[in-house]
């Protein structure tokens, strides 16, 4: 089978270890299929945990209008380490500092820190359980009625739940390794708890200002680092006074810096990006492909 993509120019990243393709289609009609985004997922040299997909802007004074893929094929609505290296993208070689970037979740301002540090206004969260969603009323999505007993015995329970632009449940442990989140991880991801699915976060709190993180992430597995996995996991803390409204998120593949601002309740984060090659999609990419 063909595809549209063949010869098209890409560009891999990551932000924080969190692997990263982008794939630029402004100024084309082209679109991604989900066939074709798994058929990028698959192959070495693109291999990504999210595709950013960038199209012609929807709204006036934004840059871009981006739509996100897993390796599975589905789509998200934020991804906060691919939004960093996205910002990297669009601002390379430019003297301006700023752009603003389209999702299904709504405008993201993102801002230059450094040559390779970029900071995302993530939007307010959202806690109410119909809008994370969830499978049933929760009076306090701080700590939900769940319980969960994992492949090597030990117990889950009682998850914060957030959503920032997908879903999260956050379960508070002693020791992120100690609960096989790779086995573990899919299961709860498609629990009837979370009919949209979930990002599965361990997370260990450190100290005031500074948590310990592994993830799930929902139609990707897990990954190094999940920047709205991040942002969650800060919320869910402060909400329960765990930390402070500003604290540093240590991932497998770095630390992420999150601030939830009093003034408006927007989540800020703050990371690296790094470059680490460009392409030319071939066509041999989507050979077989369903």
């Amino acid at each position: 089978m063909t595809s549209a993509l063949t010869g098209r120019p890409y560009v891999k990243m990551n932000g924080a270890g969190n692997e990263i393709t982008i794939l630029d289609l402004r100024g084309s009609s082209l679109t991604v299929l989900p066939a074709e985004a798994r058929a990028i997922a698959q192959n070495p040299e693109t291999a990504f945990d999210q595709l950013m997909v960038l199209f012609d802007p929807h709204t006036a004074q934004t840059d871009a209008y981006m739509r996100i893929f897993n390796t599975d094929g589905s789509e998200s609505s934020a991804c906060g380490n691919g939004t960093r290296c996205v910002s990297w993208y669009v601002l390379e070689g430019e003297s301006r500092n700023t752009l603003k970037l389209e999702t299904a979740a709504g405008l993201l301002d993102c801002r230059r820190e450094g040559p390779l540090a970029f900071m995302i206004d993530m939007g307010m969260p959202r806690f109410d359980w119909q809008q994370i969603p969830l499978g049933r009323p929760q009076a306090d999505t701080k700590a939900i009625d769940f319980h969960f007993t994992t492949s090597n015995g030990k117990h889950l329970a009682n998850p914060a739940c957030v959503n920032m632009g997908n879903p999260h449940a956050i379960f508070w442990v002693e020791d992120v390794e100690a609960y096989a989140l790779d086995v573990n991880g899919p299961v709860l991801e498609h629990d009837p708890m979370f009919p949209e699915r979930a990002n599965i976060s361990l997370v260990e709190v450190k100290s005031r200002d500074h948590i310990i993180q592994k993830v799930w992430e929902r139609g990707a597995g897990l990954t190094l680092a999940c920047g709205s996995g991040a942002c969650a996991a800060a919320v869910a803390a402060a909400r329960l006074d765990l930390t402070d409204r500003k604290v540093r998120v240590t991932l497998p593949g770095g630390d992420l810096f999150i601030e939830w601002r009093k003034t408006d309740d927007h989540v800020l984060m703050t990371g690296p990006v790094a470059l680490e090659h460009r392409g030319q999609l071939r066509a041999s990419l989507f050979e077989g492909m369903s």
